[in-house]
């Protein structure tokens, strides 16, 4: 329940002028989960750049008057962050913008470079000047420096991925092109389609392909570089198949919305599946299923049907907590946790439940969840969660930053059973995660402690203020 989302990256190129904004807004809309820190959309106006970027929910930044003001136009880029590197203020919002000898260029980005500090740092000694602290404005810096000596942005891009190392879905806007791009490893989901009028959409997920009516075509494979222009697409695979492909197997247990297609694997199937195996690993006696809502949901479905025990509803989410929710401070005998949930006593009181969620980091949520079902009536609350436990931290866009942060680190899974107050506790088995997909081929760093790159030396999300900090000291 506390592991957060990294970005969400969108991008629009119609044949004929249309409300590229609107349009991109529906799809960020589609993409809220992945991020909800900011939201920006960068409209191609015949070459000049217009913007709009805030902190907030995309309905908070944007308003029909906002949207409005954006012109009608063929392209456009856009982003929902959720900032893994550099921290929340409106100068790390994107997409990121950039003029140069060469024209314009308009970058979105969902990962995290594992090498980014040593690439900054050389920028920096070259005499490059930062405004921002996200990694993004790296990947620009690099993108704009081989574009001046490149014959397009396309091959600036395939250039500037030599020098990167990590996790990248990226959607590039020029003047006359638009560019996606996944690093090599695949990490980050990334996909496009077309609508019946020719227009074609490029999204994080294939939910904001259709959410904006377009028909999914397929995945951006890892290391492919796609190049859209008003008369089509082309692929440039020159970075393909360099790499072992490890998509980020979180992506299937929480990060994308249920209704995604990743690499040809539904994500509301894999979910399934794992709680599944779940019941088969952690049978319990029990009187009713619940899932923590919403990314528990689909493996309290699967547990329920492999075991039997009925599935219900147990508790409620309050889904219009933006980002302007104040949390309760030290003098207010509020629990944040039952502003956010509430428990249906009529469906747990006086029932053996059992608990699916999609993961434990420190344990306080959890803590307080299982005191919620206890409060409303449950005769035993059991604990099912449908990853293994998270040992190790995330380089790739996912905010676990450090091992003193993650209770599994500290405890045995009877102690984590104790802290939070359940009956019982049970994580997925980690040799069962390829069960999930199908597939062997993904990244599971954060539960083995396997990289599929080198391991930065400064892992600090923000890293970057903390030098400019010490720099003026």
């Amino acid at each position: 329940m506390s592991i957060h989302e990294e970005c969400g990256v969108f991008g629009i190129i119609a044949p004929t002028p249309c409300d590229v904004a609107r349009i991109s807004y529906y799809g960020l809309y589609a993409l809220q989960h992945r991020g909800q820190e900011s939201a920006g959309i960068v409209v191609n106006d015949d070459g000049v750049f217009v913007s709009h970027k805030d902190l907030g929910l995309v309905s908070e930044v944007f308003s029909n008057e906002i949207l409005s003001d954006l012109p009608q136009s063929t392209m456009a880029v856009a982003h929902t962050r959720y900032g893994t590197t550099g921290g929340t203020n409106r100068n790390n919002c994107q997409p990121i913008e950039v003029n140069h000898q060469k024209g314009r260029m308009a970058l979105a980005h969902n990962g995290n470079l594992s090498n980014s500090a040593e690439l900054r740092s050389t920028l920096e000694l070259s005499g490059a000047i930062f405004h921002t602290t996200s990694d993004t404005e790296t990947i620009a810096y690099i993108i704009t420096r081989e574009r001046l000596c490149t014959a397009s942005i396309e091959d600036a891009v395939s250039q500037a991925m030599y020098a990167f190392d990590g996790a990248y879905s990226l959607v590039v806007m020029s003047p006359q092109k638009l560019i996606c791009v996944r690093d090599p490893h695949g990490f980050r989901p990334l996909c496009y389609g077309k609508t019946a009028d020719g227009t074609y959409v490029v999204a994080s997920e294939s939910c904001a392909v259709k959410a904006v009516g377009a028909e999914v075509i397929r995945d951006v494979e890892p290391g492919e570089i796609l190049v859209f222009t008003k008369t089509g697409v082309t692929s440039r695979r020159e970075h393909c198949r360099k790499q072992e492909p490890t998509p980020c197997i979180f992506e299937y247990i929480y990060f994308a919305r249920p209704d995604s297609i990743i690499d040809g694997i539904s994500v509301h199937a894999s979910r399934v599946k794992a709680g599944k195996i779940l019941a088969q690993t952690h049978p319990v006696q029990a009187d009713l299923v619940i899932g923590a809502p919403d990314s528990g949901l689909d493996a309290a479905l699967g547990f329920s049907q492999e075991s039997g025990i009925p599935y219900g509803i147990g508790l409620i989410k309050n889904k219009y907590i933006g980002r302007t929710f104040i949390s309760p401070g030290q003098g207010a005998r509020i629990d944040g946790v039952k502003i956010k949930l509430a428990a249906v006593e009529e469906s747990i009181a006086g029932k053996r439940v059992v608990l699916v969620d999609d993961s434990i980091v420190r344990g306080n949520t959890m803590g307080r969840v299982v005191k919620l079902l206890r409060d409303a009536g449950a005769k035993e609350v059991h604990v099912r969660i449908s990853s293994p436990p998270f040992l190790h931290p995330c380089y790739y866009g996912t905010d676990i930053d450090s091992e003193e942060h993650l209770i599994a680190c500290k405890h045995s899974v009877s102690e984590i059973c104790r802290i939070i107050g359940a009956d019982s506790l049970g994580y997925f088995p980690i040799q069962k995660l390829s069960a999930i997909t199908g597939s062997r081929h993904f990244c599971s760093a954060c539960f083995s402690g396997d990289y599929p790159t080198a391991v930065p030396t400064d892992t600090r999300k923000d890293r970057f203020e903390q030098r400019l900090s010490d720099k003026k000291k």
